[in-house]
């Protein structure tokens, strides 16, 4: 099926095309993807009444459809009807979160190359609203999840626009991000993590206020 943006533009999926575990085959879950391991873990939240959190539905135009039998129908080409944000958004104790997920082979450096303008708009704006911005990264061949804040992220967006590096260094992200440790119920608990960046958060504005 032909997918396309609203310029016209071919959409070509990246990154998380070839997601297979490599790394420690012990775990039952190996092979299944970030979006697989995040949306287990919302349906744990879910099922306890811990978060309702859930994958942002795609907005597609169909243009032309196929019908190989009276019984089945297949799309063969569509359109992206707005550009898309970010992946998951939903509710956590009273605060709206808001994220994008994340994948990359690479084990010194997460690329930037994949995420567009008009997603980092969308979390800023988010961020000012009082939401909660982030991107959950998974280094998929070190095995290795991480929770960065969209205030860090933003300072290496803004890094690469001014014509620096186009990626963050994994010492950069253990220095600004939060690692998650892959559990089983849930498989990735972000909401910890949360809880620490909520920490955080208030640390640095009660911060802010003492030195005004």
């Amino acid at each position: 099926m032909a997918i396309r943006y609203p310029n016209g533009k071919k959409y070509v999926p990246v990154q998380k095309k070839d997601t297979a575990r490599k790394v420690n085959p012990s775990f039952s879950n190996r092979g299944k993807t970030l979006e697989d391991e995040l949306n287990e873990s919302n349906e744990y939240y879910l099922h306890h009444g811990i978060a309702v959190i859930h994958k942002k539905p795609v907005p597609i135009q169909v243009v032309n459809v196929k019908y190989p039998a009276r019984s089945a129908a297949v799309i063969t080409e569509a359109y992206f009807r707005t550009p898309s944000t970010t992946d998951y958004n939903g509710v956590w104790q009273g605060k709206y979160i808001d994220f994008e997920a994340k994948e990359t082979k690479n084990k010194t450096s997460f690329p930037l190359q994949n995420i567009h303008e008009h997603q980092v708009m969308h979390m800023k704006n988010i961020s000012s609203q009082g939401g909660i911005a982030f991107f959950v990264i998974r280094f998929s061949t070190l095995d290795r999840y991480f929770i960065l804040p969209y205030a860090s992220f933003s300072n290496k967006w803004k890094r690469m626009i001014d014509g620096g590096r186009k990626s963050i260094t994994l010492a950069e992200i253990e220095k600004d991000a939060i690692e998650i440790q892959p559990g089983f119920h849930p498989r990735l608990d972000y909401i910890q993590a949360l809880d620490t960046l909520a920490a955080k958060s208030t640390e640095t504005i009660e911060r802010q206020e003492q030195e005004r």
